[in-house]
């Protein structure tokens, strides 16, 4: 999916997708999961389209699932195919098992990152990627 979108730039500032619309269906309790994805990247001589950072989330996010390996699934896949300088996934979702069954806590939302390169390495680029995702737009 990834391979025709790579495309060779001179770029190697923090690139973020934020705000994606995440929906998925937790493997345990068979119930929705839903809320907002964003991935941030440092190229390493290539970018993808931006078009395809979504994509990759819904190809995840469209199988019975757990946030914290969609989140790592995410990351991974990007570090892996276009071998950027860093990565770094942040979610978060509220789960129908947590708001209508069980402790039924109604505001509750689970938030879940991976970092991994320079998003792992350096407190800078992990604070600058944070603070970023949190800004509204």
């Amino acid at each position: 999916m990834l391979n025709g979108a790579l495309y060779s730039v001179a770029y190697d500032e923090m690139v973020i997708v934020k705000d994606i619309e995440v929906f998925s269906l937790c493997e345990h309790h068979l119930l929705p999961f839903f809320g907002r994805c964003h991935v941030a990247y440092i190229p390493n001589g290539k970018v993808i389209g931006l078009s395809k950072i979504p994509r990759l989330v819904d190809v995840f996010a469209r199988r019975l699932q757990v946030q914290e390996r969609l989140t790592v699934q995410i990351a991974e896949t990007i570090m892996e195919k276009i071998k950027p300088q860093g990565v770094g996934v942040i979610i978060e979702a509220r789960h129908l098992c947590m708001i209508m069954r069980g402790v039924e806590k109604q505001n509750s939302i689970a938030v879940t990152s991976h970092m991994l390169g320079e998003f792992r390495e350096c407190e800078m680029t992990r604070s600058e990627f944070l603070r970023l995702a949190k800004e509204k737009s």
